[in-house]
């Protein structure tokens, strides 16, 4: 009889602790839960990147339109560049002499006005 008191008492306390590990107790107090994962920061739009950006810029290069041969009627209109070292240009030849037009330089024969060259000022 002891044994059968001790056995039942046993698996009454073995019920009793399994029933109440399932049951949620009333007086727990409800504790707000986080949505998020520890992989939330890499989804994108989420973050803000940190990394260099290199935005690489158009450059656009405007071509004179003198050539070589070329005739300017209009090139006693300009005055003759003298100090022709320093803007870099080479010493023009003779009957020849440096103007400005625009933003280019022109080397210009002087008796009939033909085109003997021409670089983009700086």
């Amino acid at each position: 009889m002891k044994r059968i008191v001790l056995s039942v008492l046993a698996v009454s306390m073995l019920a009793a602790t399994s029933l109440a590990g399932q049951a949620a107790p009333m007086n727990a107090t409800v504790v707000p839960q986080s949505n998020y994962t520890k992989a939330d920061w890499q989804k994108p739009g989420r973050h803000n990147d940190v990394r260099k950006r290199v935005f690489k810029k158009k450059v656009v290069v405007k071509r004179n339109h003198w050539r070589n041969g070329q005739k300017y009627s209009g090139w006693r209109q300009h005055q003759p560049i003298r100090d022709y070292g320093r803007y870099g240009l080479h010493r023009p030849g003779r009957g020849q002499e440096w103007i400005r037009v625009g933003n280019d330089y022109v080397l210009v024969g002087i008796l009939s006005g033909v085109v003997f060259g021409a670089l983009a000022a700086q």
